[in-house]
């Protein structure tokens, strides 16, 4: 069905994200792949000052680590860590690499998602291929 499936994954998940893997799985056309795609919030400048110099390696690299242990057992599919606003970054990375669909996790929204809007729900709005939504 989709040649290129991006799956975002936070990068401090809790949840078991084998449910998204398993529908991008079946989701991929033979020979497709698959990207499973962290992406770290910058950290503001005056926290920044209070930090280890190297604290957003570190973080990336913890990332990375665990998106690894997510991937393995599974063919065809990538690891990515960003850093950037997260609805913001997936839907660029999404643009930029020809992503044709995109497996999203969302949590019952709260009152807060009315007003914020959640990464999902930001994700559907604008995304300009398939997106497919588990709960």
């Amino acid at each position: 069905m989709y040649k290129s499936i991006l799956v975002p994954v936070a990068p401090d998940h809790e949840r078991d994200i084998k449910a998204a893997i398993d529908l991008a799985e079946m989701l991929r056309d033979e020979g497709g792949k698959i990207t499973l795609l962290s992406v770290i919030d910058m950290i503001p400048a005056y926290v920044m000052q209070q930090l280890p110099d190297d604290q957003m390696t570190k973080n990336v690299v913890s990332a990375k680590v665990k998106l690894q242990e997510d991937a393995d057992g599974h063919k065809n599919t990538d690891i990515q860590v960003i850093v950037g606003h997260s609805a913001n970054s997936i839907l660029d990375y999404a643009e930029k690499n020809g992503t044709d669909c995109i497996v999203v996790a969302s949590h019952r929204p709260g009152y807060q998602d009315y007003f914020l809007g959640s990464t999902a729900a930001r994700v559907v709005r604008h995304a300009t291929c398939a997106v497919h939504v588990l709960r």
